[in-house]
């Protein structure tokens, strides 16, 4: 079992559920989010998200799209991306999935990702835009290195396909609460339960819920059937309403902190 694995099943024997929190690296700067990352970890954020900017992120919502291509043009590249990780692994443990696309993972090469992703300390990868049928591209280089492949399961995805999805999936399964792009609408907690439920009956993989939570309440209602909420945009958001104070890592913790709370 690796860092992921690790993680929920310490919080299990605690009774607490993850919170795990994306973060656009290098929006404002890579030192920046190197800062925010150690911050994260000091208040209680059990597994980070590390967004590799991109220039058509058509899973992401205005929001992280601005932060991505803030980055772009402060020249973000995946390979500083992965230098940052390593960095961060001479003093922190804290459980790392890279989140992307395939496009600048095929250009780097596949194979040479895997290889690096690994040395850097990446716990785990989340390809938005590569669905099981096509992700053995990937997964054949990452499988063999122990990165876990994190999946996504949408509202419209039916039994069928939830079933392969589920069977092929590790680390932790990835509940989109809501249709459409992050950061956009706030999700119905009934749609995510029955959701949530119906994931339960065919893996024992830990489910974690994303898309569209900001608040503590609505954490804490969502952990009573999840293993782990997701915060995206709102952070990203935080980030970018702040970026030239320099309280911005403290804002950013303390918000953190308030919804680890809530899943305590």
């Amino acid at each position: 079992m690796g860092r992921i694995g690790d993680k929920f099943e310490s919080l299990r024997r605690k009774k607490e559920k993850a919170l795990i929190v994306y973060l656009t690296a290098g929006d404002p700067s890579l030192i920046v989010t190197k800062k925010l990352i150690f911050a994260l970890e000091e208040a209680g954020v059990d597994i980070l998200e590390i967004g590799v900017p991109f220039s058509d992120p058509t899973a992401d919502g205005p929001v992280i799209q601005a932060a991505s291509q803030r980055a772009l043009k402060a020249g973000i590249t995946l390979e500083g991306v992965l230098a940052m990780v390593k960095d961060v692994r001479r003093f922190s443990e804290i459980p790392i999935v890279l989140f992307g696309y395939f496009n600048p993972i095929f250009a780097y090469g596949a194979r040479k990702f895997a290889g690096d992703a690994r040395r850097a300390g990446i716990d785990g990868v989340l390809v938005v835009d590569l669905p099981y049928e096509e992700a053995k591209e990937l997964r054949i280089h990452t499988d063999m290195v122990g990165i876990d492949f994190i999946s996504l399961i949408a509202p419209t995805t039916d039994g069928k396909r939830l079933d392969k999805i589920a069977a092929q999936a590790s680390g932790f399964l990835y509940n989109i609460s809501i249709t459409g792009i992050t950061g956009t609408t706030a999700p119905k907690i009934d749609n995510i339960e029955t959701a949530a439920k119906k994931i339960r009956k065919i893996t024992k993989l830990p489910i974690a819920v994303g898309f569209g939570i900001s608040k503590p309440q609505q954490a804490r209602e969502i952990a009573h059937f999840a293993d782990g909420v997701v915060i995206g945009s709102a952070v990203v958001r935080l980030i970018d309403e702040n970026k030239t104070n320099p309280d911005l890592v403290r804002i950013v913790s303390n918000y953190a902190s308030e919804i680890k709370n809530a899943l305590r």
